[in-house]
């Protein structure tokens, strides 16, 4: 039997929130109705997906397996969706997605040239939407950074860049020439790829400058960005012993598209960080 995908949609609700009433809320369905279509899910797949009761739901070891499966079969659906819905109003357009400080405008004027009729536009991603983005056909590729959730995605590495520190005017190292991570040992760390409880996520390059000249934390920031982005408050020191940032071109493994691999080729072919 094929999966229905509006069963698997409110199966992912649930699954994320771990709570029937929130998530028939969020659905803007009644609670009943939302749990008959859970378990004919679980009757279609011959699987008990979660575990409920007075207390808690959680999943089973069928319902993580399937969640893990269900993220990536939706963003396919509406890539697809978009894709044909794009399609359906003439011109080709292509989305290319890039992060803070990656300069695209030479391969978007280069692969312009080639391919005149085809309308390309550019559009920022963040570290935590990049994947996402490009898995429900938003962009329909994007230059990316390291750390890349990889299931997919086609990633074709472009090149490497030192990073640098980035800190607040006034810290007791902003004069250096250079720094060793080990300098930065005692130092506060900002956590946006992995907040505790209680902390402000943060996304963007801006919040970063935000928080970093408030004294909040320090972070490591590519050089190109420090290239683009500066403030008098804010100081970079370049760091030769950290690791550094790789940038990649990525794309959904699924597609088949002309357009894609002509870019790439496009991309590939510039020198690095062009």
């Amino acid at each position: 039997m094929d999966l229905d995908l509006r069963k698997v949609r409110y199966f992912v609700t649930v699954a994320e929130l771990l709570h029937f009433g929130r998530a028939a809320e969020r659905l803007h369905i009644s609670q009943p109705v939302l749990s008959r279509q859970i378990r004919a899910l679980e009757k279609d797949l011959d699987a008990e997906l979660f575990l409920r009761d007075s207390h808690q739901v959680r999943l089973t070891r069928a319902g993580a397996q399937l969640l893990d499966d269900a993220r990536l079969l939706l963003a396919s659906a509406d890539a697809a969706r978009q894709r044909a819905h794009q399609a359906s109003r003439g011109p080709r357009r292509l989305v290319v997605g890039f992060r803070a400080g990656i300069v695209v405008t030479r391969a978007l004027r280069a692969f312009g040239a080639l391919h005149p009729a085809v309308e390309v536009k550019a559009r920022r991603v963040e570290w935590d939407d990049q994947e996402q983005l490009i898995l429900d056909g938003s962009v329909d590729l994007a230059y990316v950074r390291r750390p890349v959730r990889e299931e997919g995605l086609t990633l074709l590495p472009l090149y490497s860049e030192p990073r640098v520190a980035m800190l607040p005017e006034g810290h007791r190292l902003a004069g250096k020439q250079e720094l060793a991570l080990t300098d930065l040992d005692d130092e506060n760390w900002l956590r946006y790829a992995d907040p505790r409880p209680g902390d402000v996520p943060i996304r963007t390059i801006e919040e970063k400058f935000e928080s970093v000249a408030a004294g909040t934390g320090i972070t490591l920031v590519p050089h190109s960005v420090a290239e683009q982005y500066s403030r008098p408050d804010i100081t970079y020191v370049p760091v030769p012993d950290a690791e550094p940032d790789q940038v990649l071109l990525a794309w959904e493994s699924g597609r088949r598209s002309t357009l894609i691999a002509a870019f790439a080729e496009v991309a590939a072919d510039l020198p690095s960080g062009d």
